[in-house]
């Protein structure tokens, strides 16, 4: 009767942390990146009344005779399932789809966590919503980011200035019509940058001087507006019987005389059967300036988060750069992490160690900007278990008073 009433108190014991999980579960239903627990019980020494015995010739074997001393709670483990995505529109919120954990560094403690709610300090550095720095890898002037270096802080580079680019290179294409007059002309313009980001007007002139033969010219305005003649050697384009320029009877020429660019500019006209190449065919006339590689200067306006974490910045002068690579963690034994609240997890010895790495490699899994991961708690599951919770935590009770009950028999012997 005494095990019977201490086996019950192990039982209410048990399943008082199974409703303390319970409702712990439940008060984070709508906690940003929350995992949800499970209760694990199993039973504890049992007495052995009577050993088993072995079978003879005159008699069959026995089994063991044994009493139960009560449960305990083996373990509660984390279920680290996916949770539904929330759109939130916010920039800097993410969302892991995969196995990965974003790094985040809090007082000089590496943590890793689920919930991606980040925004930026003033000091432009990508934090949580506890001030804990994320971390990953800082890009260079350049835009390079370096994957294979240690991870630091993710700093935006607020009011940055990106250096003018110097025009190098202008692709111009199209077609020019076969059947047009000797002496047509057919004039465009582009605007380029020389290397204090200044811009330079450049007009090219196409002029047909024979049959499937066009000069090229060109003209440069500065900021002034003072109109110079050639800005480099005329180049002269031959066109073969199919419309395709004849790169041996042509003499196709830089731009080397445009004041204050880096050096000579390259005209290029495309390969012979790419796309967007300069072409003389029938009565079509579409050559245009496509593009060109320079830029003036320009100051970050925008950020963007890429599904492999690359933060890259928009300039004022429509350029693109990287500005660092958000880290992401993963661990051979994810249910081994010790929760140290704010949806934070600290790396232990049975966790393994954290595998650092970028986003869509590895097993991590792939970012989604603009959304948040929303708690795996599933409620329709966590009232049942409050049910079996409290129902157990009553059987038990019932075993309590049960056992009280036959001991006052025994007192009542004696009257």
């Amino acid at each position: 009767m005494i095990r019977s009433m201490f086996s019950a108190i192990s039982g209410l014991r048990n399943h008082q942390t199974m409703m303390d999980v319970v409702g712990n579960n439940i008060s984070n239903v709508n906690t940003t990146g929350f995992k949800s627990s499970t209760t694990v019980f199993q039973d504890v020494l049992s007495q052995v009344l009577r050993g088993g015995g072995a079978a003879t010739t005159e008699l069959g074997g026995t089994n063991p005779a044994q009493v139960g001393l009560g449960s305990r709670v083996a373990a509660i483990t984390t279920n680290f399932g996916q949770g539904a995505l929330q759109r939130t529109g916010r920039a800097t919120d993410l969302a892991v789809q995969g196995d990965g954990f974003f790094v985040v560094n809090q007082a000089g403690q590496e943590l890793y966590t689920r919930a991606g709610s980040f925004s930026v300090d003033a000091l432009g550095r990508l934090v949580t919503q506890e001030g804990a720095f994320v971390m990953g890898w800082q890009g260079d002037a350049t835009g390079n980011v370096n994957t294979n270096g240690a991870i630091g802080q993710i700093q935006v580079p607020v009011g940055d200035l990106a250096a003018p680019n110097p025009t190098g290179q202008i692709d111009l294409g199209g077609n020019l019509p076969s059947n047009a007059a000797i002496g047509a002309t057919i004039v465009n313009s582009v605007e380029i940058f020389d290397t204090q980001g200044s811009p330079i007007d450049i007009r090219f002139t196409f002029t047909k001087t024979a049959a499937d033969t066009w000069t090229l010219d060109s003209q440069y305005t500065l900021a002034d507006g003072t109109t110079t003649g050639a800005a480099g050697t005329q180049s002269t384009i031959v066109f073969d019987a199919n419309g395709e320029i004849d790169t041996g009877a042509s003499t196709l020429n830089t731009l080397d005389t445009v004041p204050g660019t880096a050096g000579p500019i390259d005209v290029f006209l495309g390969n012979a059967g790419g796309a967007n190449r300069l072409t003389q065919y029938g009565e079509l006339s579409t050559v245009a300036v496509l593009n060109q590689d320079g830029s003036a200067a320009g100051s970050l306006q925008s950020f963007t988060i890429s599904q492999e974490g690359l933060v890259v910045g928009s300039y004022s002068n429509g350029r693109t750069r990287a500005i660092g690579q958000i880290a992401l963690a993963s661990f051979a034994n994810p249910e081994g992490l010790e929760k140290v609240g704010g949806s934070n997890y600290r790396s232990t010895m049975n966790s393994g160690l954290a595998q650092l790495g970028t986003a869509g490699a590895g097993g991590r899994g792939l970012m989604s900007s603009g959304t948040l991961e929303m708690s795996n708690v599933d409620l329709a599951q966590e009232f049942t278990n409050l049910i079996v919770a409290q129902r157990g935590f009553q059987a038990n009770s019932r075993v309590v008073t049960t056992s009280d009950e036959l001991l006052q028999e025994v007192v009542n012997l004696k009257r």
